[in-house]
């Protein structure tokens, strides 16, 4: 696991959240932080906030010019924050933004770097940040911080880190929105609001696809040159929250790394599979990519077009799990069973 493209796929999961729990009832628990912060801008400080490292990150003023991954970033914006720059995939090739990037305006940020690993000191220098933001998918290692290059980085401002493995999927949206508040967002916008009473919708629709298609068995993996990637679903927080809705996600026997087992393409087939998630993050492999792939080509849910885009690393908010749940529902609603 020595290469990006490999880090890349194999370090982000979460753990499904322990017995049946209403849907409004997990929102309700995860409402986000105080409600102190009433404002949508925060002009003085102090300032401090405890990140999932458990360190008391304090600055004397409210950050302004923060710095984050481009899935922390989108996250912050959809509770209101925005960021001056951000590192990680942001842009495709056609100028588009990239799916990890959301609802950001990709032409009014610095972007540092825009692939998994890239972030330019300099730039990042130059902005003057008073905060770096993101996720943590292994321990405490800050995502998408190039290690060569960490001291600098961490010399230059304070950092937050955000837990996205190992944990429920509303517990890293929760903490978004409590750092978005500490921030200066206010929670109770009307655009956070509805975007949580989607959410909500969204994720009851999953629960009725999913009982009115019980066995519907649904594959989730990533490709790549030499291997198919089937993920863990008692790993990743979306899997897992969608297993806990219903979806009968396969669980792979022989998990590698934590989060997924490695398949050769000769053995694409181990697990029968009714409707494939394929992960559409840039350095995958699409279906146009795989179509030359013999045991690609003959899976059931290739051969029925039940294959669907899976957004492994979505960004933790309600705006952005929303219309994920909205496409699973979709997808499981059309699907037939070919296996």
């Amino acid at each position: 696991m020595s290469n990006p493209r490999t880090l890349t796929l194999s370090r982000r999961g979460l753990l499904a959240a322990g017995g049946a729990v209403s849907i409004g009832a997990l929102l309700t628990a995860c409402g986000g932080g105080s409600s102190s912060s009433g404002s949508s801008k925060k002009d003085s400080g102090p300032w401090t906030f405890k990140d999932d490292r458990g360190e008391s990150v304090k600055a004397d003023h409210t950050p302004k010019n923060i710095v984050a991954f481009t899935g922390s970033a989108a996250a912050l914006h959809d509770f209101g924050i925005d960021c001056v720059g951000v590192f990680g995939p942001t842009k495709l090739k056609d100028g588009k933004p990239d799916p990890q990037a959301g609802d950001i305006d990709i032409d009014k940020v610095t972007i540092l770097g825009n692939a998994f690993g890239e972030f330019s000191v300099e730039k990042y220098a130059a902005l003057s940040p008073d905060l770096l933001v993101t996720n943590m998918i292994q321990d405490h290692d800050l995502w998408a911080v190039p290690e060569e290059s960490k001291k600098k980085i961490l010399a230059l401002a304070p950092s937050v880190g955000i837990t996205t493995s190992h944990t429920p999927l509303l517990e890293p949206i929760r903490r978004y929105a409590a750092l978005a508040e500490s921030l200066g967002a206010d929670l109770r916008d009307k655009k956070v609001t509805d975007a949580k009473a989607r959410f909500e919708k969204a994720a009851e629709r999953l629960r009725k696809a999913a009982k009115a298609k019980k066995g519907l068995k649904v594959l989730a993996a990533s490709g790549s040159a030499n291997l198919l990637y089937v993920s863990d679903p008692t790993v990743y927080t979306d899997l897992s929250f969608f297993k806990e809705l219903g979806v009968d996600v396969i669980v792979p026997g022989k998990v590698s790394g934590g989060f997924f087992e490695n398949l050769s393409w000769e053995n694409a087939d181990k697990y029968p599979a009714d409707l494939i998630l394929l992960d559409n993050r840039t350095a995958t492999l699409q279906p146009k990519d795989l179509a030359a792939k013999p045991t690609w080509a003959k899976l059931p849910a290739v051969k029925a077009g039940q294959v669907v885009p899976w957004l492994s690393e979505p960004r933790y908010s309600y705006a952005g799990c929303a219309p994920i749940l909205e496409d699973l529902a979709a997808a499981v609603e059309k699907a037939k069973k070919v296996t």
